[in-house]
């Protein structure tokens, strides 16, 4: 679909303004958000799914939803963390609708070009990415959602909140059990 580097620059305010535009049928509008987010997209749907997951089809499925809702949109709140909801739902659906992961099809994510220094390092490097990714497979996909949109995607607790569909402090009592259980699962890594 798209790699990072494809992604656009955004300027404040700017999204709102593409998403009216696209709203009233601008293709180009909309083809614009859909290239400044899909990149970030991919990797929030790759990181809630999981291996077994296809974050490709799942964040183009979320962009046709939101292209036919977009007269529906409010801006209520930035186009960002609508398509987050949109894609977050996608994926919550995904992992229900499948079997439970068994921890061998865990794939870890690749390593920089020139390793850590050492095979050795780039080894354990490697075997703490899998556990760390078979720990978050374990957690409960509310726990697992609310981890990742806060820990790899930076959201506030109120953004996430909006994403979810819950309140603050269920997202922080979710992302605090997540927490706790990871620090458990990885243990052995301290």
């Amino acid at each position: 679909m798209f790699r990072d580097d494809d992604a656009l620059p955004r300027r404040p305010g700017e999204d709102a303004r593409l998403t009216a535009e696209a709203a009233k049928g601008d293709q180009e509008a909309f083809e614009t958000l859909v290239r400044r987010h899909t990149p970030e997209l991919l990797r929030l749907a790759g990181r809630l799914v999981g291996p077994g997951g296809d974050p490709e089809d799942i964040v183009q499925e979320a962009f046709v939803t939101a292209w036919r809702r977009l007269p529906e949109f409010r801006g209520d709140a930035a186009f960002r963390s609508w398509m987050f909801r949109i894609v977050t739902n996608r994926c919550l659906n995904h992992i229900r609708a499948r079997p439970p992961l068994t921890g061998t099809e865990v794939v870890p994510e690749a390593v920089p070009a020139g390793g850590y220094g050492s095979p050795i390092r780039t080894t354990e490097a490697r075997e703490a990415m899998r556990d760390l990714l078979v720990a978050l497979g374990r957690l409960p996909e509310d726990q697992r959602a609310c981890w990742i949109l806060r820990e790899l995607h930076g959201l506030s607790y109120e953004e996430i909140a909006g994403v979810v569909g819950v309140e603050h402090p269920t997202v922080r009592g979710r992302i605090h059990r997540a927490r706790r259980m990871l620090t458990e699962e990885m243990s052995a890594w301290r």
